[in-house]
């Protein structure tokens, strides 16, 4: 959903109605998980995909149904081997969507929802999809009530409470789903959850999506050299927001770098030590030079990260961990370095480079093996963990 959020809208801003099909549950071998979204709006104009082309010309008319008839609608769509030619996911598995008209007379909330999401503050928005609520309405959560006043947009009903946008028709609904939703916020999650119509916890009747949108990933480039400008690049295409630093200012120069990245003229283990970092944050090594490499590592590899790498040949490798341990890491902090840095492609050009380094990330996130699929049976989409 968040990379259609900028055309959609802009749809939303000029007033015009558009679908919106979301992905709200996923079973079995589905290419693309909760989340995932496709919009039709004026003059038939589509972004997104929910299925990576199995279905989507079937939830163009269905989008186009729903603007019509302005009647949210919940539609599954699975693999069938009775009609070879029947509309369903040929990779197997089962998606269900939700399908809604979405404009500022209907949906109050989606406006602030998309300035949430562009200034990069987190937000949950939760919709109805079944049950005795209206379906497709929606509720947008703020975990920081300080800066949510005035939370109810003009038109919209009352809000249940600081930092609640819009409503679900209940206010014991609108509390319970708005508890929900600043826990998945808090974990980026996104899925299905289940209440009673007053927002009772032992019952199931009603489903709400919850959909979280946390601030990006960081990704954390040293070294501002031709395979970091290659890397950076490849880090904003995969979502991240890039930050690349040099101590060396004739290098570390905005012009050499897409505009989306942040350029910091600094020494790496400085910068690293005063920057935050979670399990989500990239740290790529890319200096190639023992006096910024040791320092920075060692700062690195005891703080959270999802991946550490360092580029350089296995001389330098073995020489950099022989410096490591002098300077006090152990075997468990070693083990987190990826070095030499990504994965055996052949890679000769900065861009192959960076591609082998996005191919280990990608892997190591959500445990590819890495190998060919031609050679590894078994599902090629794994079952997405929020489905």
């Amino acid at each position: 959903m968040r990379e259609i959020l900028s055309v959609v809208g802009a749809w939303y801003a000029a007033g015009a109605p558009f679908g919106l099909a979301t992905v709200v549950a996923v079973s079995g071998s589905a290419p693309r998980g909760p989340g995932a979204a496709m919009a039709v709006g004026p003059g038939d104009e589509v972004v997104g995909s929910v299925s990576g082309g199995c279905v989507e010309g079937a939830v163009f008319d269905l989008a186009q149904e729903v603007v019509t008839s302005g009647e949210a609608r919940l539609h599954t769509f699975g693999y069938s081997d009775e009609d070879a030619f029947a509309v369903g996911l040929t990779c197997g598995g089962e998606i269900t969507l939700l399908v809604r008209r979405v404009s500022a007379a209907e949906d109050p909330t989606f406006g602030r929802v998309v300035e949430s999401v562009a200034a990069g503050h987190p937000v949950t928005t939760a919709t109805v999809i079944d049950g005795p609520a209206p379906r497709g309405a929606t509720l947008a959560v703020r975990p920081d009530t300080a800066t949510c006043a005035p939370t109810t947009p003009p038109g919209a009903p009352t809000a249940a409470a600081p930092g609640i946008l819009g409503t679900l028709g209940s206010p014991g609904l609108d509390a319970a789903v708005a508890a929900d939703a600043r826990g998945e916020l808090a974990q980026g999650a996104t899925g299905l959850r289940h209440y009673g119509p007053d927002g009772e916890r032992r019952e199931d009747s009603v489903a709400v999506f919850l959909h979280s949108y946390a601030p990006p990933p960081r990704m954390l480039v040293f070294g501002a050299i031709d395979y970091a400008a290659a890397v950076a690049r490849i880090g904003d295409f995969l979502g991240y927001r890039v930050t690349v630093c040099d101590a060396r200012p004739v290098f570390a120069t905005p012009k050499r770098f897409p505009a989306a990245v942040e350029v910091v003229v600094d020494w790496p283990h400085r910068h690293l030590r005063d920057t935050a970092t979670d399990d989500r944050t990239v740290i790529c090594v890319l200096t190639h030079d023992p006096k910024f490499d040791v320092p920075l590592l060692v700062e690195a590899l005891r703080r959270p990260a999802a991946y550490i790498g360092a580029m350089g040949s296995r001389r330098t490798h073995d020489e950099r961990m022989r410096q490591l341990r002098e300077a006090g890491l152990g075997a468990a902090e070693l083990s987190r370095l990826r070095s030499p840095v990504g994965l055996d492609l052949g890679a000769r050009t900065p861009e192959e480079v960076a591609v082998s380094v996005a191919a280990e990330i990608v892997a190591l996130r959500w445990g590819g093996s890495g190998m060919p699929l031609t050679a590894t049976t078994g599902v090629i989409h794994p079952p997405h963990p929020s489905g």
